[in-house]
């Protein structure tokens, strides 16, 4: 039997010094990063998702930013199939891919934890299903496989009209979206959670948010401007989700400055929790609550020196 690669995941919430981390072990490690980030992938999309800079990377080459137009849609398999290119690049270097990101879906698909079905689209059903809200159709979702609504932890993603017909699509012709398929690993994975301290994560999410409302280029509102001047419409701004979702909202005059704040502390908030709640199911993480510790480093470093 051939010998498995071996891939490190490094998971947690938003704002928890999971891309620091990646960098830091990366350097130490010989290792290239891949982002899976839902949201990062798309270009332009860099102060509202918190994107990692260059000065930030240290001179450790990431993967999967910036690849996608964010008025088009950029799917789990996209992502798939994008990331097994880089970590077979990365491996051909003799480099250890790190995988590091928040959307859990997209990390569970690459390893095989989720299988993703090849249910060819049904226009009939999309054009049925284009007409309903995407409250409507989440709630149907919700009904027929409850399991795969349950994956769809953030606003963006319920908010995503595109991901809910798919999902809608594929439950209708097979019933349901097949899940946590563990027989079809093809990594040898090490799973490295981060998960601080409640308040000291609101704190940090906190700083976080008015540092990219305050932030560089006029902060994440001019970048919003910008994007709507470049042709990104409020309604597929809306569909990202999170931070741009209140930005469409705030440059529709929908909602007011100090309203956005508000809306957006506590939206961060729920959706931070939303992904510890997704992690949790996941028994093969090992968990640290600080990034800082010798422990991920050690633990790291036994696991790479098994056969």
């Amino acid at each position: 039997m051939a010998k498995k690669q071996k891939v490190l995941i490094i998971v947690g919430p938003t704002s928890s010094g999971k891309s620091a981390l990646a960098v830091e072990l990366a350097r130490k490690f010989n290792g290239e990063v891949i982002s899976a980030d839902s949201r990062q992938v798309y270009r332009g999309l860099d102060i509202g998702t918190g994107k990692i800079t260059k000065r930030e990377m240290n001179g450790v080459p990431h993967h999967l930013l910036d690849v996608a137009s964010p008025k088009r849609q950029f799917t789990a398999n996209d992502f798939v199939e994008k990331s097994y290119s880089a970590i077979a690049s990365i491996l051909r270097k003799g480099k250890l891919p790190i995988i590091a990101g928040g959307t859990g879906f997209y990390i569970d698909a690459l390893v095989g934890r989720i299988a993703l079905p090849n249910v060819p689209p049904n226009a009939k059903l999309r054009a049925q299903l284009e007409k309903k809200s995407t409250t409507q159709l989440f709630a149907m979702l919700k009904k027929c496989d409850p399991r795969r609504a349950k994956t769809m932890s953030s606003p963006s993603e319920r908010n995503n009209k595109v991901r809910l017909i798919r999902a809608l699509e594929v439950t209708t012709a097979i019933g349901k979206v097949p899940m946590f398929d563990l027989r079809n690993r093809t990594y040898d994975t090490l799973w490295i959670g981060i998960a601080p301290p409640m308040k000291q994560l609101e704190q940090k999410i906190t700083i976080r948010l008015f540092g990219r409302i305050r932030g560089i280029r006029g902060g994440m509102i001019a970048e919003a401007k910008r994007l709507h001047s470049k042709g990104l419409s409020y309604k597929r701004m809306e569909e990202l989700g999170l931070e741009y979702r209140s930005l469409a909202r705030l440059l529709q005059g929908k909602i007011t400055h100090e309203e956005m704040v508000v809306e957006l502390s506590h939206a961060i908030r729920r959706y931070a929790i939303r992904q510890m709640h997704y992690w949790k199911r996941n028994k093969d993480i090992q968990w640290f609550k600080d990034t800082r510790t010798v422990g991920i480093s050690k633990t790291v470093k036994v696991w790479l020196e098994k056969n």
